[in-house]
């Protein structure tokens, strides 16, 4: 069924709130003391997530908007380990007590880029300061350019339970287009290595709106991913922000598809893949029955971060590394991005925190409408409103804007319960942005809704 976007929502640049508050509010008013006010704070009892940044690479693609450093030499990366494995302990240190971790996942830049003995020592260190539960979903994404198959027994030895591969395309014009050339050979070679290992939980990030990318080369795209049956698969829409992302400038505006092409590309994508058996997970996820992401969005239990939808439930996560983004019941913090800057701080014994913001109990109010939004395509605010002593009517405003939503078919509203339709589905930020009392100010820009 085609789903006709409106005009006046087609190229809305709005958040893609993996947080509330978003990044662009993140401030230098909160440092290193704040931090290690809130890490004393928690609960020992309570599991936590970690996050371990590498971030470098081995080659630069043009399409990517990631923290990210081109390495041709191993020493700068050696280096980077021994100081990840200082900020471990440091992190620790500041702790109230020895902490359980029930998810660690790996981003970047390119963890594979770490030799097998770096990546095993630096799990040492965490194993030497925290207790993973034996349930604990362990999690790396992976570049199949530069995965070896020392590193592939290593994952399998340590006990990783989850790869994730940026695929984005198989089409060879769209692949040269964005500097990043993997047949679809190589990332067979991977997964199946990985499964062989007992690594078998697989994850591929797949982007619509690439260059020069159609409807035809997206859905043979597809039809290849099917064979090696990811378990979870992120249906991201390329974020096209040369302003912020220079290696973005390689490529050509006119190489971009059209917003009603870039919109025919989502839609195909999304058909194609519930046919072949994967739920829609959100906005832009999609798992198969069996996989955790699918039960936790059956039983209402879905959540979203900065990795983007997840079944991981802990109200705390612990980030180590450059540009790490790391939260507590208090308030998110951001790590110094650059890699001089991060080392300096943490050869001097800092947690090296750059900036961040406080969560007020507004920011949790609006937050917890945000976050059920995006993950149910319903919410009743009234229920919500009422968890944080509000009276029923505390988001009159925006309820109002609900009503002209409603009008335009994005939305049917009984009350205080908001429920999307097929079309407000596709465009859920723009429905949660009306929750968001930070972006009328917000200068920063943001990515098209579809």
């Amino acid at each position: 069924m085609t789903i006709a976007i409106p005009e006046k929502y087609a190229t809305q640049a709005v958040p893609r709130y993996t947080s509330y508050p978003t990044a662009p509010h993140f401030h230098d008013g909160i440092d290193e003391a704040t931090y290690r006010g809130w890490l004393a704070e928690l609960d020992p009892a309570k599991p936590i997530s970690l996050y371990l940044h590498v971030p470098f690479c081995k080659q630069m693609c043009w399409y990517c908007g990631c923290n990210m450093k081109l390495s041709a030499q191993y020493q700068p990366i050696a280096d980077y380990v021994a100081l990840l494995k200082r900020e471990i302990h440091l992190l620790a240190d500041a702790l109230p007590g020895r902490l359980s971790i029930s998810h660690i996942h790996w981003g970047g830049g390119t963890p594979n880029t770490l030799s097998p003995e770096d990546f095993r020592a630096i799990v040492d260190t965490v194993k030497e300061r925290f207790t993973i539960l034996d349930d604990a979903e362990h999690a790396v994404e992976c570049d199949p350019r530069s995965l070896t198959d020392a590193l592939i027994a290593t994952m399998g030895e340590l006990g990783i339970t989850r790869a994730s591969f940026g695929v984005q395309e198989f089409d060879a014009k769209v692949q040269a287009a964005i500097n990043r050339i993997q047949p679809f050979e190589m990332v067979e070679h991977a997964v199946k290595g990985l499964r062989s290992v007992g690594v078998e939980r697989i994850n591929f990030d797949l982007i619509y709106g690439l260059p020069y990318q159609t409807v035809e080369t997206l859905r043979r795209s597809i039809e290849l991913t099917k064979e090696l049956a990811p378990d979870r698969i992120a249906l991201f829409g390329y974020a096209h922000v040369p302003w912020r992302a220079k290696n973005q400038r390689m490529i050509p505006d006119t190489s971009l598809p059209a917003p009603e092409e870039r919109a025919a590309q989502a839609e195909m994508a999304e058909a194609a893949l519930t046919a072949a058996g994967y739920r829609a997970i959100g906005l832009d996820h999609f798992a198969l029955p069996h996989d955790s992401l699918a039960l936790a969005a059956e039983a209402g239990t879905l959540h979203r971060n900065f990795q983007g939808y997840t079944d991981d439930d802990a109200e705390t996560l612990l980030s180590v590394g450059t540009t790490g983004i790391g939260y507590t019941p208090s308030g998110y913090i951001q790590n110094i991005p650059d890699t001089r800057a991060w080392s300096r701080a943490v050869e001097a014994g800092h947690l090296p925190v750059e900036k961040g913001v406080a969560i007020s109990e507004e920011d949790a109010l609006r937050g917890r409408v945000i976050t059920r939004l995006m993950c149910d395509n319903t919410v009743d605010t009234a229920a919500i409103g009422a968890e944080f002593g509000r009276p029923a009517d505390w988001c009159g405003p925006e309820l109002a804007k609900m009503d002209a939503f409603a009008e335009d078919g994005l939305l049917v509203r009984e009350g205080s319960r908001i429920t999307l339709t097929p079309l407000g589905e596709r465009l859920v930020r723009i429905v949660a942005a009306s929750f968001d009392t930070y972006l009328q100010t917000q200068a920063a820009k943001h990515s098209a809704a579809v």
